[in-house]
């Protein structure tokens, strides 16, 4: 019966993707690549702490916990989480960022023989046309250094997991020699960049298929695939899902899309997608705490209209909208009163409905309002509240309307 309700689109014939991806998983980059944001705080070690267990309590495959060549502190916590994640027995793989220079390597070499933690080593280096010009590289340049650091890892019997830089900017002929290259050499893993925020859904389609028919080429059809895209565009979280649909079986975000320049693809709402789309099935109810964590760790308000953490993402006073919700109220229906109008069940998250009073309410939100808080809705009592709300050019505080009582 209820199947019936809520015919979906996203679901039907002709929509893509058609199933699940054989494999889903996510690298959580927010104490790397969101600590790179120019307006975010780089937190102490608890809170860092903090997140990493978060993390894990959210199914997150992986986390970058940092880049060990940046200085003494970075290198110290980043052998803090990795500790951690041995103590505390997490189910969460670390990954540290470096350069293609050994000595960018080696502090990764030294953490991971420290913490006794195989630490996955993601070897960076730029591969756009844009970027070898800027910078006075040639594709020769590219393959000796890249060849030099993955050699380095892998002889320190870690993981590499190769990233040609700016890799939606590349010529098609780059591409194939970095990561064809990257696999006789022993990554297990390379990473699709999208460094500036320049792919469409389309294009990160187009890219990962072809990636991987090169992977196939060289004898890596056991080498996955990751996608890291950036919002630029506002288009990251799109993105995500179609490297997922194309043949990426990781996807790299941060929490609240924190990040370099306009941030990294949001984390917490391809975790969203990923469980409305039937794509994973785990408990995500901690994800208000994470988001709030990571808020609190990093300095960054969460906006009030932010999808599922929000604080309105689950509030509603207009009339229209609020009957509908307080009528799936009174017919005791959680099911209904998630989805009657709201795209996302709230409790699926963490989360509820909740009624709100304010300018373009209608009675009902009045008296609905009073029931809950087991107060008589007499007619008087409605209209002077009623009244109030009208007169004001915002939503009234549980505060005022108690006083209005």
């Amino acid at each position: 019966m209820r199947e019936e309700l809520i015919h979906d689109w996203n679901h039907a014939a002709a929509a893509l993707p058609p199933m699940r991806p054989a494999q889903v998983m996510l690298n959580d980059v927010t104490l790397r690549d969101g600590l790179q944001s120019p307006s975010v705080l780089d937190p102490p070690i608890e809170k860092k702490l903090r997140l990493l267990h978060l993390m894990d309590d959210l199914g997150v495959e992986a986390a970058n916990v940092g880049i060990p060549s940046a200085g003494p502190r970075a290198a110290a916590d980043v052998e803090a989480l990795c500790r951690e994640i041995r103590d505390a027995k997490l189910d969460i793989a670390p990954n540290c960022t470096a350069r293609t220079l050994p000595r960018d390597v080696e502090p990764i070499v030294e953490v991971a023989r420290a913490s006794g933690v195989p630490i996955e080593v993601s070897l960076f280096i730029g591969s756009s046309a844009i970027r070898q010009y800027t910078e006075g590289w040639d594709e020769e340049f590219l393959l000796r250094r890249s060849a030099e650091a993955i050699t380095i890892a892998v002889a320190a019997g870690l993981p590499v997991l190769f990233v040609a830089e700016d890799t939606t900017r590349s010529k098609p002929e780059t591409i194939r020699r970095l990561y064809q290259e990257a696999v006789r050499l022993g990554a297990r893993r390379v990473v699709v960049a999208d460094t500036t925020g320049h792919a469409t859904p389309w294009g990160a389609t187009a890219l990962v298929r072809f990636v991987r028919e090169a992977l196939d080429e060289a004898g890596g059809r056991e080498v996955g695939i990751d996608w890291h895209g950036h919002r630029d565009r506002g288009l990251a979280l799109a993105n995500g899902l179609a490297a997922f649909a194309a043949g990426a079986t990781r996807v790299h975000g941060c929490a609240l899309g924190v990040g370099e320049r306009s941030g990294n693809m949001e984390l917490d709402l391809m975790l969203v997608n990923l469980r409305l789309l039937g794509w994973i099935d785990r408990d995500l109810t901690k994800l208000g705490e994470y988001s709030r964590t990571a808020a609190d760790a990093l300095g960054v308000p969460i906006p009030d209209n932010y999808p599922v953490v929000g604080a309105d993402a689950f509030q509603t006073a207009t009339g229209v909208h609020a009957a509908a919700v307080i009528k799936a109220f009174r017919m005791g229906d959680g099911w209904l009163v998630d989805r009657v109008y709201s795209g996302v069940p709230a409790a699926d998250f963490g989360f509820a409905q909740k009624i709100r009073v304010g300018p373009m309410s209608g009675k009902s939100n009045v008296v609905y309002w009073l029931e809950t808080k087991g107060i008589p809705a007499t007619e008087e009592r409605v209209a002077r509240i009623f009244e109030a709300a009208k007169r004001s050019n915002r939503l009234l505080e549980d505060a005022e309307i108690e006083a209005l009582v």
